[in-house]
């Protein structure tokens, strides 16, 4: 996968549980597990809208690409 969400530095700087960061994010705690994993295809702008608010980041700081090509 080339893009990444990858938010537990953010979540742990604030000491959020997952439930937590779900319930703040407005997401099931599933769904969240989904993105921690990046096992999602996409993540809805409203999302990340939210992941930001409840982390206090810009999404620069919870996505990164990651080039996983051969070459």
């Amino acid at each position: 996968m080339a893009i990444v969400v990858d938010f537990e530095a953010q979540r742990a700087k604030l000491g959020l549980t997952v439930a937590e960061l779900a319930d703040l994010v407005g997401i099931t705690q599933a769904n969240l597990f989904v993105l921690k994993n990046n096992r999602a295809k996409a993540i809805r702008f409203s999302t990340l809208e939210a992941l930001c608010r409840a982390l206090e980041c810009q999404p620069g700081d919870i996505l990164r690409f990651v080039n996983d090509s051969a070459s």
